[in-house]
């Protein structure tokens, strides 16, 4: 049987609840167009999203170890994906629609540029006076400006919903800033399990990674209460810790965590009598969360990760060494455009200098920017 876009949107009509985003009640685009025959239009926007220069680019894109550290650690691609798979269960657990929420996952880090947080924080450092550089803004423009597939129009031409949750993407390290997208509205379900899918991916993960690396021993998490609960629900002692275990340790994780978001939320979702999406944006608080117990344990690793990961020496050196590469090249793009690629110069008309030399940048992998550095830079290198 064909299941033409009119019985797509009638099983999800059958199968959302009722404050789920229904792709026939979207907005819309920008540009106006006929939608595929087999499709909704949020499936159709996360085809376009998987289709990107920027989203292949993420493969190479650092999380929290640079590329070339090894090939088990995640990068910014593999983060992108377990965010979007953590979504979409929640999504059809809650009611909510797994095609916008995977769509949001898919796209809200298409803005990361090269080496991670320590990247976005040196462009925006050297974009001060330029209207600074944030990672949720520029994946915003490069679906509505930076990527050119189309003829009839500059980015990708996603319909309302999607922009606006990346617009609205929010985690302790992200805050938005929504002033297009009606300001004073929240997020609707499907961008609030987008935002929390994002938070606990990364816990998850970078814990994981740590451990892997060795930058983080299992006696260095003596004491943190999910890891407690870890150890003794597989009866675990260490200080050794085998592949196995961790793998065990890291799934069960994610999938405490999942259980007790969903839980928490829908008793949120009945307390606050929510009838439409709508509704949902329309409260003074997110609906989606942790319970208490959880929120406290989530933030004592948080914490913990912190101090001994993300502030390890080996990451802080390679943040030192990510803030002279950027800044060497944004320099030296200001001082001699001609060393742009010609194709980039040509943009110069459209936008300013810095904004340009900027998106150039942003849009590097790791290698790319180390490997334009050295030729840049290395009098041995051939430019």
């Amino acid at each position: 049987m064909f299941y033409d876009r009119q019985k797509l949107e009638e099983i999800e009509e059958q199968s959302l609840a009722p404050y789920g985003m229904h792709s026939k009640n979207s907005k819309g685009r920008v540009h106006p167009g006929g939608e595929p025959a087999y499709r909704t239009a949020f499936q159709r926007d996360r085809d376009r999203i998987l289709h990107t220069t920027a989203f292949r680019r993420l493969e190479y894109k650092t999380q929290v170890f640079i590329n070339y550290e090894g090939d088990y650690f995640r990068t910014r691609l593999t983060h992108t994906l377990e965010v979007a798979q953590i979504g979409r269960t929640i999504a059809r657990a809650l009611g909510g629609n797994e095609d916008l929420t995977e769509s949001i996952c898919l796209a809200h880090d298409l803005g990361h540029p090269a080496f991670g947080h320590s990247g976005e924080v040196v462009l925006n450092r050297l974009m001060k006076d330029h209207n600074g550089f944030d990672h949720n803004k520029q994946s915003v423009r490069i679906v509505t400006k930076l990527e050119e597939r189309y003829p009839e129009f500059l980015g990708l031409n996603l319909t309302w919903e999607v922009r606006e949750g990346m617009v609205k993407h929010e985690s302790e390290y992200d805050i938005s800033d929504a002033t297009a997208y009606d300001p004073d509205l929240r997020g609707n379900l499907e961008t609030q399990i987008a935002n929390v899918a994002d938070e606990l991916a990364y816990t998850a993960h970078d814990l994981d990674d740590g451990l892997r690396s060795g930058m983080i021993t299992p006696t260095q998490l003596e004491g943190i209460e999910l890891w407690e609960i870890l150890s003794e629900t597989f009866n675990w002692s260490g200080p050794v810790l085998d592949d196995i275990s961790r793998h065990r340790m890291i799934r069960r994780l994610v999938g405490i965590e999942v259980s007790d978001l969903v839980s928490a939320t829908d008793a949120r979702l009945k307390e606050s009598g929510v009838a439409s999406s709508l509704d949902i944006q329309k409260l003074s608080y997110n609906l989606l969360g942790h319970s208490e117990d959880m929120t406290r344990r989530n933030r004592e690793l948080k914490d913990f990760l912190y101090t001994k990961l993300y502030r390890h020496p080996r990451v802080v050196r390679m943040a030192v060494k990510a803030e002279r590469i950027i800044s060497d090249l944004f320099q030296a793009y200001l001082e001699e455009p001609a060393i742009l690629p010609v194709h980039i110069q040509t943009l110069v008309e459209k936008r300013s200098l810095e904004r340009i030399a900027c998106d150039y940048i942003a849009g590097m992998t790791d290698r790319y920017a180390v490997d334009e550095h050295r030729k840049l830079f290395d009098p041995f290198v051939k430019p």
